[in-house]
């Protein structure tokens, strides 16, 4: 086996085996708590710039099957598993991960303590690090880390959105029109909208509100995505024209920051961040906790409790992590639009959250009736 290091800005050093790819990258080190869906995080597009450690320390024993991807690619710049799967033992698997990685040409490690580099990065925050298999020489890779961009300030929008508009048509009777802005959009997400009974029109990052009024949708959907929200001024202008239109609008993740700049709410980067499937969540109009999926690093500022004023009308936080208090959701008061900062799609995740596709519907219906009652 091929040595590898992984060293972190602040000049930590584990040792360990490569895995996947032999090379160096460098990013951002972030931990993932997901017990299950590695290939479904793998290829998430909000983890580009970041290298990711699984807390889970046996991976890669479902292997990788090509119908789980939740995109056309691998987007980590970087992987870090404690104990990789010596046999990949499902009947779907195509081939191990250990295999897609290097044909991807992700460079990761293994056999390094997980535990630790997960607090570490609790006590000390998401980092810059490099995982090298092509040098043991510490100090001149702690250089280029060094040199290498943080994430605040990071926009990757470009790199993940599609080329084209694509349209994914509606499962059963077409109900609803809706116009998705793809910021690194995951593949389940228009089935999940589709399921009931909605037209999806995935269009670029770089779509503009003329672009979308010449659809006429019933409804204007926002994506996860990656990079720092503060850098996506192109997507908070378009939002601002559609909430100027009264349109219906559902964000998630991205999608609920630049809902939060565009009501003029700061974001912040987080300590570390929330990224794994098992994120308690309340609802804050109903009293209902759920179980979540999520992957952020970057938050709203907004007040937990009472209303806030906006250009389009009140507002209110309607939904808030249990564990850190993180503003997780966002509703305007007097006309229809909402927002989450999680995935409420739960691929390879918890499905309590489906519900908000269900209550986007109900927010177009109600606008369509009342503007035919008008």
């Amino acid at each position: 086996m091929t040595e590898a290091i992984l060293v972190l800005e602040d000049g930590r050093v584990f040792r360990g085996e490569s895995f996947g790819a032999v090379g160096e990258t460098i990013g951002e080190i972030v931990f993932s708590t997901g017990m299950t869906g590695y290939q479904e995080t793998l290829t998430d597009p909000s983890y580009k710039g970041q290298i990711v450690a699984m807390t889970a320390p046996h991976v890669g024993n479902t292997g990788v099957n090509d119908e789980d991807f939740e995109s056309r690619r691998i987007w980590v710049d970087g992987y870090i598993v404690r104990d990789p799967a010596r046999v990949r033992s499902s009947w779907r698997s195509n081939r191990s991960l250990d295999e897609e990685l290097a044909a991807q040409d992700v460079v990761g490690i293994s056999g390094i303590d997980t535990r630790a580099l997960t607090r570490h990065l609790r006590e000390r925050g998401s980092m810059r690090g490099a995982i090298s298999s092509t040098s043991t020489d510490v100090d001149a890779v702690l250089q280029r880390v060094s040199a290498a961009p943080t994430m605040k300030g990071a926009n990757f929008l470009a790199d993940v959105t599609t080329d084209q508009t694509y349209v994914v048509p509606a499962v059963g009777e077409k109900r609803f029109t809706v116009a998705a802005i793809d910021l690194g959009i995951k593949g389940m997400t228009p089935r999940r909208l589709a399921e009931r009974g909605i037209e999806v029109h995935v269009m670029p990052a770089t779509t503009t509100y003329e672009q979308i009024a010449a659809l006429e949708p019933d409804g204007v959907f926002m994506s996860n995505g990656p990079g720092d929200p503060a850098t996506a001024d192109h997507a908070v202008e378009t939002l601002k024209d559609v909430l100027a239109a009264r349109t219906p609008y559902f964000g998630i993740c991205l999608g609920n920051q630049i809902f939060g700049r565009a009501l003029d709410r700061g974001t912040y980067k987080l300590t570390y961040g929330h990224r794994g499937i098992n994120q308690p969540v309340q609802d804050l109009t109903t009293g209902k906790v759920e179980i979540t999926a999520h992957n952020h690093g970057f938050a709203v500022d907004a007040p937990l409790e009472g209303t806030f004023e906006t250009p389009y009308g009140p507002g209110r936080v309607t939904h808030v992590c249990l564990n850190d208090d993180v503003v997780e959701g966002l509703a305007l008061l007097d006309q229809p639009a909402f927002s989450v900062q999680y995935h409420p799609e739960a691929a390879a995740g918890p499905h309590d959250a489906a519900y908000l596709f269900d209550r986007f519907v109900e927010l177009m219906a109600s606008t369509s009736s009342a503007s035919e009652d008008a």
